[in-house]
């Protein structure tokens, strides 16, 4: 019987890597068992709720105003407990996250494999997504699995020197947990209140997008919205206080536009199946509206997500106001260029990565 660890602590995470729990529990000749950080607290829990996942250990590390080092160290002194515990033949963890690259450190101290699901992403530039450039790399060096979800993914890794036996593409869990999600009899309030109006979705919250860059987008927002009657905004806005602030002062009392709370998994799945198109600085969002259809505006200087550029489903448009105001704009007056970028191919799978990763685990592990 091998033992599988899953360890995961954000809302991102818990998506991509509940299709996998559930996946992985199902296969004879296993033990999964399931660890969360909690370093995203309430949203964690919605999506676990959502899936129907359980977790084994909660570290629940949480807290009012932690930061970076807070996260980190508080990962590495609790988990060291958990994996003597556990005692796992290997752990996952996914992406880029503070909650993977403690979990990954501590396993290579602790000798215990390493297995990195969406490997591969890169910007090679580490203050942009800071501090997510710096996390994938250094899992990148500990892991023994690279679950790469696309070809350019595993070329990254190959040209840093993985073994190539170490890397697998499998397209990204974040479109198989779609099929769990989106809802065909789906209803919300907000969804009502935008009507029969173009709904453009949009998620902001980066760390290196705090400040200027921020009350820039948010100002091309309120311009174009104001301009077109047709097109409503819907924006669960990030619990960052800062972000808020920002939020309620700029966006706020415009009646085309709404700022929500943050939507649990299942209502903002189907907001953005429901979308006319989105605006983002957001990672996952890069590969889930492309599988739904919905052209993507990334509001970012930089994206890991290169492949989905190359294929026409994003426009990385950076974050100066006049050029989120003008691509925009473009998006919803040029019919053509929306079509192109709605009809483009999906770069990052076809719902079945979970699949694929059981069945190298399985494999490999005999």
């Amino acid at each position: 019987m091998k033992k599988i660890m899953l360890i995961f602590g954000t809302r991102p995470e818990a998506i991509k890597m509940c299709p996998l729990v559930r996946e992985l529990r199902c296969r004879e000749g296993t033990e999964v068992s399931v660890c969360v950080t909690g370093q995203h607290r309430d949203m964690l829990k919605r999506v676990l709720e959502a899936f129907g996942v359980i977790p084994d250990y909660d570290l629940s590390i949480m807290r009012e105003g932690q930061d970076l080092f807070d996260i980190t160290v508080n990962i590495l002194s609790r988990i060291k407990t958990v994996l003597s515990e556990a005692a796992p033949d290997i752990v996952l963890v996914h992406g880029d996250t503070s909650t993977a690259f403690a979990a990954a450190l501590d396993c290579f101290y602790a000798r215990i494999d390493v297995g990195h699901i969406e490997a591969g992403l890169r910007t090679y530039d580490l203050a942009s997504p800071y501090p997510e450039e710096f996390n994938r790399q250094a899992i990148s060096v500990i892991s023994k699995y690279n679950f790469a979800p696309t070809e350019a993914a595993r070329n990254n890794l190959l040209r840093e020197g993985r073994e190539s036996e170490s890397v697998f593409v499998t397209g990204n869990t974040a479109i198989d947990a779609l099929s769990t999600t989106v809802r065909a009899d789906f209803r919300h309030p907000l969804l009502e209140w935008a009507g029969g109006s173009r709904v453009v979705l949009l998620t902001a919250h980066r760390r290196e997008n705090l400040g200027e860059p921020m009350r820039n987008i948010f100002h091309a927002i309120r311009r174009v919205v104001e301009q077109r009657s047709d097109v409503r905004v819907i924006y669960p806005v990030h619990p960052n206080p800062e972000i808020r602030a920002m939020a309620r002062q700029i966006l706020g009392g415009c009646d085309r536009i709404r700022l929500s709370e943050p939507l649990d998994v299942i209502d903002f799945h189907n907001f953005l199946s429901r979308s006319f198109m989105v605006l983002t600085d957001s990672g996952g969002i890069q590969e889930e509206a492309p599988a739904l259809g919905k052209p993507v505006l990334v509001m970012r200087d930089t994206t890991e997500r290169g492949e989905g550029v190359s294929s026409g489903t994003l426009k990385l448009v950076g974050t100066a106001e006049e050029s989120v105001y003008r691509h925009f704009c473009r998006l919803l007056d040029n019919a053509e260029e929306y079509d192109a970028m709605a009809r483009a191919s999906n770069p990052y799978g076809d719902g079945h990565a979970a699949e694929r990763i059981a069945d190298i685990l399985c494999d490999k592990m005999k």
